[in-house]
This record gives C-alpha cells, structure tokens and sequence, in this order.
C-alpha cells in the first residue's frame, strides 16, 4: 500500500490516493520515499498525456531509503539511501555506446506508464493505475526502482536536497559538461533562470565560463547573480533588445545557449544571440513548433540541437555533481524550497507563481 498524488484525469490536479502496490519483482527494489522535488514535465504532462494515460502517478525525482531488493538486483542493498533517476535498458547498442538517455526503450521505460510486459505497478480498487513513470512514480510513500536508475549516495547528506540531482539539476549540469563543452575563454547564454538554468549557471561557472542570465523575474535574476552569472531583465531591456544585450555581454555572442524557457519567441532569441557556428539547446517541454530564423542559421553555421538529461549518465554523473557540491562548487542547497507532500497543491501554485525555484515534497 502508498499514499500518492494521483492525476485522475488530463488536466486534472493532483488528488491524494491510497493505492495497491506491487511486491517488487526479481529485477526491482522497493524504495521509502522521503523526498520528491516537482518537475516542470510532471505539470506539463498533465495535460500533455492523452486521456487514456489516466489515472496516473508522476514524479520523477523521488530521493528515499531502500526498504526491499529482487534477487537479481545488484549494486544497491536494503538501507542504502538513493536518488532515483531516469531509466534504460543498458544492453542496446545505444546504452551500450555510454549513451543511455538515448537508450532504444526510453519511450517504454519512461513514459508509458506500465512495465515492459505491459502490467502496472500500482492498482485501485483492482483497477490499473498508470505508474512507472521514469521507472519510479515517486510522487507518492513508496517507489518501485530499478537498479539503473536509482543512484546509492551518502547517507549523511539531507535528501530533500538531493532530490533535484535526478532530473534538473542533472539537465541543467549535463546540458553544459556532456553537451556544450565550451572552451576556455568561450561563454554560454542560458534563457529561463529555474531549476535547470540555475544549475547550467553553476556548472560553467565552476569551470570558469562566462555566463549571461535571461529571465524576467527579479528572484531569479539575483540567484544567477550570485552564482556569478551576468543578467539580462527582458523587462528592462525590451524584447527587441535582448539579443543585443547578450552579444555585448559575451564580445559578440556566446558559443552555445540554452533555453529552458520553451518561449517560441525566446527560443529565437537564443538563436540569433549566438556567435557563428554556435550551438543552440533548447531544452522547455511546451509548444509543439519553434520558428527559428532560417537565414540566420544558413549564414552563420549555428547548430540547434536536443539533450535528454543533459547527455548525462546517472548512475556516474549524479556522484560526479554531489562532488562538486561537497567541493563547493554547485552551490545549489538554496534553491530548494520544502513543503509537507500534503501541501502539494501550494507547491505546485508556488513554483508557477515563480515564488520558488526547486520545490521539494517531505514525506
């Protein structure tokens, strides 16, 4: 049996209920939830799902305590406390080139809502309940895992602040260390200063990389600031204006940008903010179309790319940060704003409010 907050419907709020769930299986384990931060694709995919994806529980940076293991399960033991990412199947040939976010399953493992032979793992009333969702649903008690995604980490170390390490701070960070890869002396643009941005402004900072922040709200523009980033306010500037306002920061536009925003229109921006052959990462779930600017783009040689995760691989990358963190060199603790999991619905209106960066549910 857990506790979750169920979506029963598209469009749908969160509702809290008490489901049935699985025994884990042989390849599973059974995690303790203790803290899950909410994600900007668990609000979106409220209403992005079809209908008969419903009802359905999200949650995708569950951090908690490892209460049960199936026999075949290796590397993580009852007790250990773990962040629970994405999942993949690591024996494609994908997975097998270090590239599991690309994983051939990732559809499957990610987002169908129900296991690869097609069962749920949670139940109602004997009726399915869509879960899984990034092999964890982890906005609820308790979690199935798996041992590709869920990453064993110090126990001394709070989890409601490493909760975010599963997915955004994992997109942003990646986005800048896997992806983009600027070089000495080069600098990055990064639109939208949330979660994900925040922490790609933390990890080019750390190697010393010249960033400039978009963003229109003040909270967020300090938060950069004090990371070390330069800032833009859209609002001060125009709309018109922000491109130039980047290249003047960056002696005539930056290597690469990303933007977290999923703004058509500031998308563009992005794109034309860049120097030549820039690299562009738009990474904001949202409109199905961008229009970018084609003779800019045949021009100047600029590449628009995609990341899943940031390119990362969980299970070495999130260490990799908590690293850096413990070095201090991702100083991202502040970011993240707790609420009891019961006040789900004032997190949610919070961080959509722009109040908060990172909210985190305690259970």
């Amino acid at each position: 049996m857990a506790r979750a907050a169920v979506i029963p419907a598209r469009g749908g709020d969160f509702e809290f209920w008490d489901v049935d769930l699985d025994d884990p299986r042989e390849d599973e384990a059974l995690v303790r939830m203790v803290a899950t931060g909410i994600c900007h694709t668990d609000l979106t995919l409220r209403s992005f799902l079809p209908e008969e994806m419903f009802p359905r529980i999200l949650g995708h940076e569950g951090a908690g305590i490892v209460e049960r293991v199936g026999t075949d399960v290796s590397g993580i033991s009852v007790g250990d406390h773990v962040v629970m990412s994405y999942r993949s199947c690591r024996s494609c040939p994908t997975c097998g080139e270090g590239s599991p976010a690309y994983c051939e399953q990732h559809i499957l493992l990610n987002y169908m809502g129900f296991r690869l032979d097609g069962s749920t793992v949670h139940h109602r009333d004997d009726e399915a309940v869509q879960g899984s969702f990034f092999g964890q649903s982890s906005l609820a008690t308790h979690a199935i895992g798996y041992a590709d995604n869920c990453v064993v980490v110090d126990p001394s170390i709070e989890l409601s602040l490493l909760a975010p390490y599963g997915c955004s701070f994992q997109t942003g960070a990646g986005t800048v260390l896997n992806v983009l890869r600027p070089a000495e002396g080069q600098s990055i643009a990064v639109f939208g200063a949330g979660a994900v941005g925040l922490a790609a402004i933390a990890a080019a900072r750390a190697g010393g990389t010249t960033v400039v922040a978009v963003d229109p709200a003040p909270a967020r523009l300090a938060a950069a600031q004090r990371l070390g980033a330069l800032t833009v306010d859209p609002t001060a500037v125009g709309a018109d204006g922000v491109v130039a306002a980047v290249k003047d920061l960056t002696s005539g536009g930056p290597a690469g940008a990303i933007d977290t925003s999923a703004v058509p229109a500031v998308v563009k921006q992005a794109q034309l903010a860049l120097a030549p052959r820039g690299t562009l990462v738009p990474l904001g779930l949202g409109p199905d179309e961008w229009v970018l600017d084609a003779a800019d783009l045949l021009a100047t040689g600029k590449v628009v790319r995609s990341s899943v995760e940031g390119d990362a691989d969980p299970t070495s990358f999130i260490p990799e940060l908590i690293s850096l963190r413990d070095q201090g060199h991702f100083p991202l603790d502040d970011l993240v704003t707790t609420y009891p999991a019961e006040e789900i619905a004032r997190a949610v209106a919070d961080v959509e409010a722009g109040a908060v960066v990172k909210p985190v549910l305690v259970w």
